[in-house]
């Protein structure tokens, strides 16, 4: 793919996959659900291939048949600080490639009363604010979690108000994203969607119609230039 540059008002990211790497964590997060819940009959890998970009209390619900809401909270909770705990045996949630140059060059647009970016994120804000902490990743005054909206991805309702909250139109938003659920969210909210191939397959990617792929960030810059954030994209 040729180099292409574009400009946006505000840029929307994705949390686990697109910012930070929690393999580890989740894998072992899970593997403990099914020891506990196992009358459903799924492997980790099954559920590894349908849940990323989805709120822990939709996955639970669906993977463990749990429909009390007090309880669905209670084990998201206890589920994604599972996360944490794993990922430190496993080696640490980390920053993906790209990451921390992108962050850097965007720090001054991290604050009101004009945010350059925002976090949207299907995870509860207890583990969200632990994993981006362990990650070395400042937490932007914009930071949409899972108890923000009435639902999560693949609604468009997290990047919709992300958009709000930077006080932009989510047509001059571009969300980065790496599942096919978050970046159906960014399509239906209006905002352009830029989908890495962090976590899905290729197929998997494309397949949710993202307006550019990378394989990460590694391959796009984002610099603020005149008011609005200047978006380079590689092939």
């Amino acid at each position: 793919m040729p180099t292409t540059t574009v400009t946006f008002d505000a840029i929307l990211f994705d949390m686990d996959g697109t910012l930070v790497d929690s393999t580890a964590g989740v894998t072992a997060a899970w593997e403990a659900i099914v020891r506990e819940y196992p009358g459903e009959g799924l492997s980790v890998e099954e559920i590894l291939s349908s849940t990323h970009g989805i709120r822990t209390v939709e996955n639970l619900r669906r993977v463990c048949g749990i429909v009390d809401p007090d309880e669905l909270e209670r084990e998201a909770e206890r589920f994604e600080m599972a996360i944490i705990e794993g990922a430190a045996l496993g080696g640490g949630i980390v920053k993906l490639p790209g990451v921390e140059a992108i962050i850097n060059d965007l720090a001054p647009g991290s604050t009101l009363p004009n945010p350059k970016w925002a976090i949207c994120t299907s995870a509860k804000r207890k583990y969200a604010t632990s994993a981006l902490s362990a990650a070395g990743i400042k937490i932007p005054d914009i930071f949409v979690v899972a108890e923000d909206v009435k639902q999560g991805k693949p609604a468009p309702d997290p990047y919709i108000l992300g958009a709000g909250k930077c006080g932009v139109k989510p047509e001059r938003c571009l969300v980065v994203e790496d599942s096919p659920s978050g970046i159906k969210s960014g399509n239906t909210a209006g905002c352009k969607t830029l989908g890495l191939l962090t976590t899905h397959s290729p197929r998997q990617v494309v397949e949710s119609s993202p307006d550019y792929t990378v394989k990460d960030l590694s391959s796009v810059s984002m610099k603020i230039v005149n008011g609005v954030v200047e978006v380079t994209i590689s092939g």
